[in-house]
């Protein structure tokens, strides 16, 4: 993304905010101060502004049927035109006001948007140092390649996704996950992009690049959220459309039957609903910018309205509700082999796979000082199943009891009774088999998150009405996970074919709106098929923050009761606004008909009560995400 591409659009959104500021204060002074200074004729002055004003309200109509659409603009310019006629300059100057007020409402939030990325772009460094031999080299940050080695130095900004080879460090990662505690890096952790090495140093291995980087990743995001426009926002688009049409319409009848202009203006005055234009996405930009700032990206403003609607949870197990960093608690060696030869034979088959559970078994492997080990001549891996390599004439499967027996591999009893007495304490294992007959049994354990219980009891407090626990794992985990948190309904020992097709029925069975939680390749489909869909970021894969409508950056499952919490905040707000257009405009046009209000009262009238609704937006500005402190929120 181009920084300087950024900066001309805030360089222009800053000039017409000035203009628009400028333009206020002259509108402003030209109606107070004749009130103090006595014998001078305004009303040249008065008609000059009036006309400036206008000059912006005439462009965006004429954009607007350019591009065949009908806009709020189109009532304050037929407005114009009629006080213009009638001489009513005064009334002129207040509808110029109003707009001039709508417009630095509209720019500043357009500039909310804007600074997020900004704000992103000025944490990605455009020189880097990367270590070639031994020597250190200079290199611009779009020449950087996956593999180089990238030197950190103490208060300088990481360029890439990478795994520390060197050195170690504090690292604030809070720019992306909105968490100020620093985080201890050595050698073997992972780094992201544009976060910052607050002291020490580093030697980076770079593994993600550019557009491939959680960085760049995070900046489209941000980019596409706030492109994307909700229900919401598209209802209030086109109830402009037609409101526009029944006001010209109820104007003109007015006219026919009255035949007076000046009360077509005032109930013109009173019912342009350009507070309503204003407010409607200012709430939305807000609510986006808030999330934004505690680490969670939410794909524009249609995801946000669904969200508090949510009935229903589905969620996978490893890496969301546990950690999904597996613990190798033990293993069982079958069939004489040593123990060397077995370990040796399971690391060069999950070598090359990045599964949560065979990281895990490499991480073992380091520490019971197994050597480097070399790469498999044949390596295929089975999704949710198992891994399958070659190496040296042996053939070696790793994986559940199912993938093996699926591949004519037989188990006697007494390797039977040893698994299921694993299983039966709740623990999770991988099957190895060497050569056709089973070697032995890896055990190992995922860790539950702290808050996972306190996830489901928040969101139950807000209407959810259940959770559906889905894994890949036998029935003794699911149980003892589900018991532990809460969970009535699960389904273990489920291939990613069959998660999804529970999906499907779920929908079919189950009437509300349906959520899914999800971090892994496999969870893909399965985000795509819910209403709303959440991916742990920062341990997910790129395709399933990609399939997902919130993606939650520091993987904190604190941040989906206090997303749900800030979508309700938000939807009661435009809510709000739509009741205080309605009561506000009745109240305006029976003062109108009364005879209470003419054009310009009306026109003070609509200059008043249109901050009522922005303001109200402003009020979300308040919201506090944070588990604990929402009750305190206006």
């Amino acid at each position: 993304m181009d920084r300087s591409k950024i900066g001309g659009e805030i360089f222009w959104q800053k000039l017409s905010f000035l203009f628009y500021i400028f333009l206020i204060v002259l509108l402003t002074g030209v109606l107070i101060i004749p009130f103090f200074v006595k014998g001078f004729n305004f009303s040249k002055i008065i008609i000059g502004l009036a006309i400036v004003g206008f000059l912006p309200v005439f462009w965006s109509v004429i954009k607007g049927f350019l591009q065949k659409k009908l806009t709020i603009d189109a009532l304050a310019g037929l407005a114009l035109v009629i006080s213009f006629i009638e001489g009513e300059w005064h009334s002129a100057v207040f509808i110029c006001l109003m707009l001039a007020w709508a417009k630095i409402f509209y720019l500043w939030t357009a500039a909310k948007e804007k600074k997020i990325i900004d704000r992103l772009l000025k944490f990605r460094p455009e020189i880097i140092k990367i270590k070639v031999g031994n020597k250190i080299k200079e290199i611009s940050i779009s020449d950087i390649k996956k593999g180089d080695q990238v030197v950190i130095e103490s208060g300088g900004f990481i360029p890439v996704d990478g795994v520390v080879i060197s050195g170690q460090a504090e690292v604030n990662e809070a720019m992306l996950t909105g968490e100020s505690e620093l985080k201890a890096k050595k050698i073997g952790d992972t780094v992201l992009s544009s976060t910052v090495n607050e002291s020490g140093s580093l030697l980076v291995l770079a593994e993600k690049v550019g557009k491939e980087s959680f960085f760049e990743k995070t900046l489209e995001l941000v980019e596409s959220a706030s492109r994307k426009k909700g229900k919401t926002e598209r209802i209030a688009d086109k109830f402009a459309f037609w409101y526009v049409i029944l006001v010209f319409v109820s104007a003109g009848i007015i006219f026919f039957f009255f035949r007076n202009f000046g009360l077509v203006l005032s109930v013109l005055l009173v019912t342009c609903a350009d507070d309503i234009a204003v407010a409607v996405p200012l709430s939305f930009t807000i609510a986006l910018s808030i999330a934004a700032k505690g680490g969670v990206l939410i794909k524009g403003s249609d995801a946000l309205e669904k969200i508090p609607k949510i009935k229903f949870f589905i969620t996978d197990k490893t890496g969301t509700l546990t950690y999904g960093r597996p613990k190798v608690r033990d293993i069982i060696i079958f069939n004489g082999i040593t123990e060397k030869d077995f370990l040796e034979k399971v690391g060069f088959t999950v070598l090359n796979s990045h599964h949560p559970v065979s990281m895990a078994i490499t991480e073992f492997l380091r520490g019971e000082k197994i050597g480097e080990v070399a790469a498999p001549d044949k390596f295929l891996e089975f999704i949710g199943a198992g891994l399958e390599a070659e190496k040296d004439g042996n053939k070696v499967l790793v994986g559940k009891l199912s993938f093996l027996q699926e591949k004519g591999i037989s188990i006697s009893g007494s390797q039977a009774t040893e698994i299921n007495q694993e299983i039966e304490k709740g623990l999770s294992v991988m099957i190895v088999a060497v050569n056709g007959e089973i070697a032995g049994v890896i055990v190992y354990e995922d860790e539950v998150r702290p808050f996972s219980l306190k996830l489901i009891e928040e969101t139950k407090k807000m209407g959810v009405r259940s959770w559906v626990l889905l894994t890949g794992d036998n029935e003794r985990v699911a149980k003892k996970i589900s018991d532990q948190l809460g969970i009535s309904n699960y389904h273990a020992n489920l291939k990613p074919e069959e998660k999804l097709r529970y999906i499907e029925n779920f929908k079919i069975n189950n009437s509300g709106i349906s959520a899914m939680i999800g971090d892994g390749v496999n969870d893909v489909a399965s985000l795509s098929m819910v209403d709303v869909s959440f991916s742990m970021a920062k341990i997910g894969t790129d395709a399933a923050i990609e399939a997902s409508d919130v993606a939650l950056l520091n993987d904190k499952l604190e941040r989906i009761p206090e997303t749900m919490f800030l979508a309700n905040k938000t939807m009661q707000t435009v809510r709000q606004h739509f009741l205080l257009w309605a009561i506000l405009n009745i109240i305006g046009l029976v003062l109108v008909f009364i005879g209470v209000l003419h054009p310009i009262q009306a026109a003070a009238y609509n200059f008043i009560t249109d901050f009522i609704p922005i303001l109200n937006a402003l009020r979300l500005t308040r919201v506090d995400m944070r588990v604990g402190n929402n009750e305190k929120t206006a």
